[in-house]
């Protein structure tokens, strides 16, 4: 038997604040925004769709480290800016290897969000 036997339809946040978190990945990372409701909301950014599902309780909203959400900036400094003006919070340094410039955040329910800004982007900026 050969094919597809499952497609990854969308990842899933459970989320404390349905417009804070639209907000946040719409207005901080440039997401596009697909519905809202007052309990759900889907986003998306080229193919991938991120839903956010509101849930009440802090059991449900435990984060850790997983999933990352990672995305690819153009501006890395006004971005890091802008994500903690709307409550993110930096986890780490910046850092700054070969290939590029990268961050991590924490939103503000807690997910991890990783941005990378590439080396040839940053050379053209100078």
């Amino acid at each position: 038997m050969s094919g597809r036997t499952s497609v990854l339809k969308n990842i899933m946040l459970l989320i404390k604040d349905v417009p804070k978190s639209v907000k946040f990945y719409s207005e901080g990372l440039g997401m596009q925004v697909n519905h809202v409701s007052e309990h759900w909301a889907e986003l998306q950014s080229g193919q991938i769709k991120v839903c956010l599902n509101k849930v009440e309780g802090e059991a449900a909203c435990t984060t850790g480290y997983s999933p990352f959400l990672c995305f690819d900036v153009t501006q890395m400094d006004k971005t890091i800016y802008k994500l903690i003006e709307m409550g993110a919070v930096l986890d780490g340094p910046i850092k700054y290897p070969a290939h590029g410039k990268v961050a991590s955040l924490r939103s503000p329910d807690g997910h991890m969000v990783g941005l990378f800004e590439h080396a040839e982007h940053l050379k053209q900026q100078e």
